[in-house]
């Protein structure tokens, strides 16, 4: 059958072991030093070792792969202790993975094993529809605003103007010797960020150029990588920030950046700034 699964880039990979600890399905190994899937029925394809791994040389792709088997996971994992079965019937639920969660928590009722797993893990300002796939960057959400209270009068439509300064933005797309590069200070942000806050242009992007980029589902990351270098080294961009989502996989944007300073002859300023799905700043520093 053809289904989302991950692919690992030996050429990137350290071999640091970090997708490993970070896979409770245990679907990778370290072999000759590589992190190798050793079987397509452990991978629940979920991407949660994306958010792990520091040089950014885990994807999903699409493919030809054996069906996920819940039961092969939970037979496989109960050596490894209530802990780990936990990670893992957690990982499911926040993935929205319920049919799954539900053959995991039969499997352990079958087999007479007791864990401490919440019934009800609900969240404040987000509910949560019906069962999808993928990392938790693309779970499914619904997002409540407050709805005004009470009698208004239409307000007259304020037209804010764009702060973009150049195009095309796909950093895909982008010349890293474009004159509007040379000196700049630039924005690299998530695709999605510019959909999630409202102040995108008037407190992100005014007075930057830009460039956008997704860690997850943009392909040839390397080639990101040498883009930045040139535009350090030889545009000599003057700061860049790295405007990012809470997800796991958008951590990826930031390995590629600390990938290209390390190999700059200059160094360069960063800052990271991270939005929660809501729009609001969680977290804003220099790196």
């Amino acid at each position: 059958m053809k289904r989302t699964i991950i692919k690992i880039d030996e050429e990137l990979c350290d071999g640091c072991g970090a997708c490993v600890s970070g896979c409770h399905e245990g679907a990778l190994q370290l072999i000759n030093d590589k992190a190798v899937m050793i079987s397509d029925l452990y991978c629940d394809g979920l991407g949660a070792c994306i958010g792990e791994c520091p040089v950014g040389a885990i994807t999903l792709e699409e493919r030809e792969a054996e069906p996920y088997d819940e039961y092969a996971v939970m037979e496989r994992m109960l050596p490894k202790g209530e802990k780990v079965i936990l990670a893992h019937l957690n990982h499911l639920k926040e993935h929205e993975e319920y049919e799954l969660l539900h053959q995991g928590l039969e499997y352990l009722k079958k087999h007479n094993v007791k864990v401490n797993f919440p019934a009800e893990n609900k969240q404040n300002s987000i509910t949560q529809d019906k069962p999808a796939c993928g990392c938790p960057g693309s779970m499914m959400q619904e997002i409540k605003r407050p709805a005004p209270s009470g009698f208004t009068m239409a307000a007259p439509v304020i037209v804010q103007p764009s702060e973009l300064r150049q195009f095309p933005v796909q950093l895909h797309l982008l010349n890293p010797n474009a004159g509007f590069l040379r000196g700049a200070n630039l924005l690299l942000a998530a695709d999605c960020t510019a959909f999630a806050s409202g102040e995108f242009h008037s407190r992100f992007l005014k007075g930057k150029a830009l460039a956008i980029a997704c860690p997850k589902l943009d392909s040839n990351t390397q080639s990101y990588i040498d883009k930045l270098i040139e535009m350090i080294d030889e545009a000599q961009i003057d700061t860049l920030t790295v405007l990012i989502m809470e997800v796991p996989c958008c951590g990826g944007l930031v390995r590629i950046v600390q990938m290209a300073r390390e190999e700059a002859e200059r160094n360069v300023p960063v800052k990271v700034i991270v939005l929660s799905v809501q729009g609001d700043v969680k977290k804003e520093e220099w790196i």
